[in-house]
């Protein structure tokens, strides 16, 4: 990634979207700009306009805390977004961001049998691990059975950006098909500003940006979020229209990946169908068992 490139366009996306009354200053006339004009981020963020004109070049190198907190207090930065300018000014500086280098293990995580032992501990929910670039790498068994249309007849290993952006079965699995497209290209930013030299998330971009004008148009508007916790509605070709609650958890010992567990509400429709996608499930575990012991 360009990160001169990316503090230039972040700083101008982020200011383009403040107006001059939401920071109590007069609109005036003759306003050329969308959102505050560079001389009025420097006036709320107490520094020259020749110092801010620098960073919003993308100069952002060696630039303190202070400073890069009064910025974001002037562009009214969300947490996400805060985080993700630091982690592009440590990108400028060549810190990493956990402040180590990131472990770059030849061996997958998914081949940690431990991992497996605690995935498949969520016996009422969805659970699944994914890495920095959206890779599913890792499913328990009610993910397996939920997550069917994304891995299809297995291979290439599953990955939520390819199938949210290249297939079409996306649209059926997402109702809020638009803002999962929204929320999946602004965690992807989020992770290429926490780890700029990632080689795989830079070539997927580079794949979807070639192949989706909807991807491409996302990646241009610098979004940056957070997965964290909520609510998303699905539509199973197996059990239809379901409502499940999510948590994403950092898996420590392997920088980068997370993993995610959807739940129902107790007692609620959507509770009883992934209940009935799990006996769907288990049956067909079964069914492929006897056929392999008869063969």
């Amino acid at each position: 990634m360009d990160n001169p490139a990316e503090v230039r366009e972040f700083l101008m996306s982020r200011r383009a979207k403040v107006t001059p009354e939401q920071v109590g200053l007069p609109a005036g006339t003759g306003r050329r700009v969308a959102g505050l004009r560079r001389s009025e981020v420097a006036m709320l963020a107490d520094v020259s306009i020749e110092y801010y004109s620098k960073l919003e070049r993308g100069g952002i190198a060696g630039v303190s805390a202070a400073v890069l907190d009064a910025v974001a207090r002037a562009l009214q930065l969300d947490d996400t977004e805060r985080s993700h300018l630091f982690d592009l000014a440590r990108a400028a500086d060549g810190i990493p961001v956990s402040g180590r280098p990131r472990r770059r293990s030849s061996k997958s995580p998914a081949a940690r049998p431990s991992l497996h032992w605690a995935l498949e501990a969520f016996t009422n929910g969805v659970a699944v691990v994914r890495n920095a670039q959206s890779d599913v790498i890792a499913f328990n068994a009610l993910g397996r059975a939920f997550y069917s249309p994304m891995i299809g007849g297995g291979g290439r290993t599953p990955n939520f950006a390819r199938f949210q952006f290249l297939d079409p079965a996306s649209h059926d699995f997402y109702p809020d098909w638009d803002l999962f497209a929204d929320m999946c290209v602004a965690i992807m930013r989020a992770e290429a500003g926490r780890d700029p030299h990632n080689r795989a998330l830079q070539d997927l971009v580079g794949e979807l940006s070639t192949q989706s004008d909807t991807f491409r148009h996302l990646w241009g508007a610098r979004n940056v979020r957070t997965h964290g916790a909520g609510t998303k509605r699905f539509r199973h070709p197996v059990v239809g229209d379901i409502t499940l609650a999510y948590e994403e958890f950092a898996i420590t010992a392997e920088p980068g990946h997370v993993m995610l567990v959807y739940t129902a509400e107790p007692g609620s429709p959507s509770a009883e169908r992934l209940q009935l996608l799990g006996s769907w499930a288990a049956d067909r575990t079964t069914t492929r068992q006897t056929i392999t012991r008869e063969s």
